[in-house]
């Protein structure tokens, strides 16, 4: 063996490695994750204890990677299709499609063991409901069938704040559902504002998202629409006595901005600088509302 053969095998492994991790798609999982940790900080009143964090982060991780994983074996060949997703690691032939679903599987029962062991059993229930909610309803069934596939599928991304709440309380209780609900209602206007700048990539491989199949203006009226009724399910946390004036004033701003921006792209639903500016913000306005809900809790 040659001095250098053995970059080039450093390098070939590495790669593997990083197109496993790909097939996670940490990307997506941050944004749940941060949900989670902050759900736990809400529900703790304050930070938790560094092991509990420590075990449910990386068995949120596994669990929604381990879904990931297998939504791109599902979803193989309409991946190999669509530019923007051919060179993920199955269609581009890097991993085999038996390989990933194996992979998938293990991350899922790894991530179900780490979080009974090492947090308590609901929440792994929870993240196992999120994990079958992802895969059996949403890619497996809805997705490829309805132009609803967003607002009954986005049930599962809805679930890693319960998954939060329950590592803490060992059960989900009101603030668990509240906060399952923002991200339920969240989902739709959210995706849709995403779909609109891919539609053209789901209308090639017959995906009937909701801009396909009723055009970019009915999409902004939905996108509107939804914020409007999210807006009001934020400040149920309030109602419920659960938040107080920080949060308050935190969600109607923040509330404020999402829908003016629902509104510039329901005067311009065709240009995708609209749309895109739409997606950017309500991955900010979640994240910052979660933000605004922790902060509420630890000073109560």
């Amino acid at each position: 063996m040659t001095t250098q053969s053995l970059p080039a095998k450093r390098q070939t492994l590495a790669g593997l490695l990083a197109d496993y991790v790909r097939l996670t798609k940490p990307r997506v999982i941050s944004l749940l994750l941060v949900t989670t940790l902050l759900a736990m900080i809400m529900a703790q009143h304050g930070w938790p204890s560094g092991q509990k964090v420590l075990w449910t982060m990386i068995g949120g991780y596994l669990s929604a990677g381990g879904a990931n994983a297998i939504n791109q074996w599902f979803d193989r060949d309409i991946d190999a299709t669509m530019r923007r997703t051919s060179n993920r690691p199955i269609p581009s032939g890097r991993i085999g499609a038996t390989h990933a679903l194996i992979y998938g599987l293990v991350i899922s029962l790894a991530s179900v063991l780490i979080l009974g062991f090492g947090v308590n059993w609901p929440t792994a229930g929870f993240a196992t409901l999120g994990l079958l909610l992802y895969v059996l309803l949403y890619t497996l069934w809805l997705k490829r069938t309805t132009t609803q596939n967003i607002v009954i599928g986005g049930a599962a991304g809805a679930v890693p704040p319960m998954v939060g709440w329950a590592a803490i309380d060992g059960s989900v209780g009101l603030g668990g559902l509240l906060l399952f609900a923002i991200v339920f209602y969240w989902t739709p206007p959210h995706f849709w504002a995403l779909a609109v700048l891919l539609k053209a990539d789901y209308q090639e491989v017959g995906v009937p998202m909701l801009p396909v199949v009723r055009g970019e203006l009915e999409t902004a009226r939905q996108v509107l629409w939804w914020t409007l009724v999210l807006v009001g399910v934020s400040l149920l946390p309030v109602a419920a006595g659960i938040s107080g004036s920080v949060y308050f004033v935190s969600a109607l701003v923040l509330g404020v901005w999402f829908t003016a921006s629902a509104v510039q792209l329901l005067r311009r639903p065709t240009e995708k600088s609209a749309a895109r500016k739409t997606f950017s913000y309500s991955m900010l306005y979640l994240a910052l509302l979660f933000v605004a809900l922790a902060v509420d809790a630890a000073l109560a």
